[in-house]
């Protein structure tokens, strides 16, 4: 029994270098579409997820899907206050902070100054000294930190490179106020790149607001986090749900990151036929090419699972080739940064694409599978041609 003619394979790859290039090209522009939406769906999980620290704990009203649609009374954030498991700092002040939290519309900026405007909703958050303590990613990159008691806000990197007033010494008109901008943070690429800061009792007036949007505290010990919770959540005098603040977010990149994922997933897929039927194509013009050669293969002694091993292999081949061209293009999205609306507040959110271990794997092995899927009947169909036929059509 002869072994599979690899030798043969590679040769006639490259001796039809337009072709193999033209159908490659189909398969890695659906790879990178793959691979995209992959690293979309990432890009937007990893960005709500590094919001959160795994030390924080996270309390909302009972069944709030967000903290815009939340509200902690000032009662019963008091009761929450109260409990000893809140770490404190070097000066001993409990690290919890109280915050209200809402959406305004705001412009965005224009490169054209007589283009119409794009306005968009973007989250307002107000906190306090302890909530910059607790959110060790944020850091001012320019300008300072909002004082207490003034109208003084400070603006995420996103935000104030997006929209309209909201650059260092600038100005924003909401909650009845005038909000002059003294500082840009970076959020470490989290979520709060897309938001704007404020002082928490002032943000409370401006809004005219009862109750704050949600309670952050940090434990002292994380393990006593299931007796916080049982305790908190039992008390009658609360109607709140506490959770990891890191598990929050997490939730909250769900129903955007799966939208994002099934409607990437079916256009890949349809676009997928379409590079499936041109291997095919490919693959069946090889066949009817060197049906010759493959009379004479079988006369040499090659049995029909190598010749059929032979031309699959040559359709992997085309397949690799383009999952590698469709994957190294996907990765240089990684530069990009995007903003969508996260459909949990309906505000702003601005991402990177992500590229991960698992979605190299899981983008070759797509590409792979529509080399299979394409080569798998003309193949068969080589490996079935009798010798004195293919001979004969020689």
């Amino acid at each position: 029994m002869k072994a599979i003619p690899f030798v043969y394979i590679a040769r006639n790859v490259y001796a039809r270098k337009v072709t193999t290039l033209l159908t490659a090209s189909g398969m890695a522009l659906v790879v990178f579409v793959f691979a995209s939406v992959l690293m979309m769906t990432e890009g937007i999980r990893a960005t709500l997820v590094a919001t959160g620290q795994p030390d924080n704990v996270m309390v909302i009203r009972k069944a709030s899907a967000s903290e815009v649609q939340s509200g902690v009374g000032r009662d019963q954030a008091q009761v929450i206050d109260s409990s000893p498991e809140i770490a404190t700092d070097g000066n001993g002040a409990k690290l919890i902070s109280k915050e209200p939290v809402a959406v305004i519309n705001m412009p965005k900026r224009k490169s054209n100054p007589n283009a119409p405007d794009k306005p968009a909703n973007i989250v307002v958050r107000g906190t306090t000294d302890a909530g910059f303590q607790m959110r060790p990613q944020v850091h001012i990159v320019e300008g300072r930190i909002f004082q207490p008691g003034t109208s003084e806000i400070i603006a995420g990197r996103a935000i104030s490179r997006g929209f309209a007033g909201a650059g260092l010494g600038e100005s924003l008109r909401f909650a009845q106020r005038q909000w002059t901008v003294v500082g840009i943070f970076d959020g470490g690429g989290s979520a709060f790149d897309s938001e704007v800061w404020g002082d928490a009792e002032q943000l409370m007036q401006g809004f005219r607001r009862q109750s704050f949007s949600s309670v952050i505290f940090r434990l002292a010990d994380p393990a006593q986090f299931d007796a916080v919770k049982a305790r908190l959540e039992g008390d009658p005098r609360l109607t709140i749900e506490a959770k990891p603040e890191k598990q929050f977010y997490a939730e909250q990149s769900e129903g955007l990151a799966k939208f994002i994922g099934y409607l990437g997933t079916t256009l890949s897929v349809i676009f997928s036929i379409g590079a499936i039927v041109g291997a095919m194509i490919t693959m069946y013009a090889s066949v009817a090419a060197r049906t010759g050669e493959i009379g004479t293969l079988r006369a040499l002694g090659f049995p029909r699972s190598s010749i059929l091993i032979a031309f699959l292999v040559e359709a992997l081949v085309l397949g690799l080739v383009g999952g590698v061209v469709g994957l190294a293009a996907a990765s240089a999205m990684q530069a990009v940064s995007l903003s969508t609306t996260n459909f949990q507040t309906f505000s702003e959110l601005t991402f990177r694409f992500r590229i991960t271990g698992s979605i190299v794997i899981e983008v070759m092995f797509f590409a792979l599978f529509m080399g299979f899927v394409g080569g798998f009947l003309p193949a068969f169909r080589a490996a079935r041609m009798k010798i004195v036929d293919a001979l004969r059509a020689a």
